[in-house]
């Protein structure tokens, strides 16, 4: 992998048992991550708006 391959990535919130962090792909594609426990929910861009204004109705 190149340097510019690299995928750079940020924890935007971190608990005991869970962390959300996002990845900024070669590809110039910002991804986002959610791990709770042993499931991962992987998001791009469109889906992680989505998935937070559905979090926000709750």
């Amino acid at each position: 992998m190149t340097d510019s391959e690299e995928i750079t990535t940020k924890i935007i919130a971190e608990t005991t048992n869970f962390i959300v962090w996002s990845a900024e792909e070669p590809d110039g594609e910002t991804t986002y991550h959610v791990e709770l426990g042993t499931v991962t929910l992987h998001f791009f861009r469109e889906e992680w708006d989505e998935f937070l204004e559905a979090v926000k109705a709750l």
